[in-house]
């Protein structure tokens, strides 16, 4: 199937997202596919045999979010020049998250900015990462404050590529899947309490859905003014986990995971939401053995890691929370004595 992506005015793009078996592609320009080595070392053989160039070469780049930083688009970069790619070269994505935005990043500043597309080889990546033009790297004082909106020329999401995808991958990917059903679409998340996603049409079925989900915001609000900002959904907290971490001891989704848990904490506190709806979301996060509990050591330096988030602006916090389940709450300006109080239940003294 395919899901078209139709940005507005004034600067409009279209492109189309196909949820399929990988196609053949051919192209009459110099190629560079960006991967690492353990999607190289299960299916690199599979691109390859479904795609022609000009001139072809892979860059590999090490795995893991740690690695997603401008030290590595340099690397990627170099490689660039090395092969003499020009205007009219073709970026490839070949991977996860890390990889499709480092590489979109990279399309966006070699030359002032050539073409790319993304094939996601994660659920994580085929759900949300690879669909909207986000681009970015992480540094040490957050995860993704370096990037650009830079939107590919297509996407290609093959399920197949999930077949070897570890455990702890594609739970990661399932957070994300809830989060789209939690913020938009109440009957989406009745489906994923009974469904098992690792059911082939069952899985497929929450592809399509959250896809459709993603392009319909995109399509409404590319650069994240308005209704985009809700994606951020459990990310305002999980962020923060993540950067405690040193972007070591969670996957992004399971950091994910983490920040819905602490965002609801958040709702029930404000009345958005009623408990009962709270412990549902967690029930589903735990079905795929999702993280759902984080002890926050220094409660007031928690705190303050929000205010490097891209969300805050003029030194106000931005949550955005659910209003039950399937509709959503942007809240600015909270009480501090408020918040601290929620994150005083994850807290080491709990």
């Amino acid at each position: 199937m395919i899901v078209p992506i139709e940005l507005l005015p004034p600067k409009p793009v279209k492109y189309d997202i196909t949820i399929d078996a990988l196609p053949k592609l051919s192209f009459d320009t110099k190629v560079v596919v960006v991967t690492n080595p353990t999607v190289a070392g299960f299916h690199l053989d599979t691109l390859l045999q479904n795609l022609e160039a000009k001139a072809l070469h892979v860059v590999t780049v090490p795995d893991g979010e740690q690695y997603k930083t401008l030290q590595t688009v340099e690397q990627i970069l170099d490689e660039c020049f090395e092969h003499k790619l020009d205007r009219k070269s073709l970026l490839i994505a070949f991977g996860g998250g890390v990889i499709g935005d480092m590489t979109g990043f990279t399309a966006s500043l070699y030359q002032r900015g050539i073409d790319f597309i993304q094939i996601p080889t994660t659920l994580l990546s085929q759900v949300d990462a690879s669909v909207g033009g986000k681009t970015g790297v992480n540094n040490k004082y957050g995860k993704n404050l370096i990037g650009a909106f830079y939107q590919p020329k297509a996407v290609y999401i093959d399920p197949a590529f999930l077949e070897t995808l570890p455990k702890r991958e594609f739970a990661a990917g399932v957070a994300e899947i809830v989060k789209m059903a939690v913020m938009f679409d109440r009957e989406y998340f009745d489906f994923l309490k009974t469904a098992d996603l690792r059911d082939e049409a069952q899985l497929k079925e929450a592809i399509r859905r959250s896809v459709e989900l993603k392009a319909w915001v995109v399509n409404q609000d590319e650069k994240e003014a308005g209704i985009r900002a809700v994606l951020n959904y459990g990310h305002t907290f999980g962020h923060v986990v993540e950067n405690e971490t040193d972007y070591t001891t969670y996957l992004h989704g399971e950091a994910v995971a983490i920040g819905m848990v602490m965002a609801n904490a958040l709702a029930v506190e404000l009345g958005l939401m009623e408990p009962q709806e709270a412990q549902e979301v967690k029930a589903v996060l735990e079905k795929y053995a999702l993280p759902t509990d984080y002890v926050i050591e220094d409660i007031d330096d928690f705190y303050e890691h929000f205010f490097l988030d891209k969300k805050s602006a003029n030194n106000s916090i931005k949550f955005i929370l659910p209003e039950g389940i399937g509709n959503h709450k942007i809240v600015k300006d909270l009480d501090e004595t408020a918040v601290k109080r929620v994150l005083a239940q994850f807290g080491a003294s709990r």
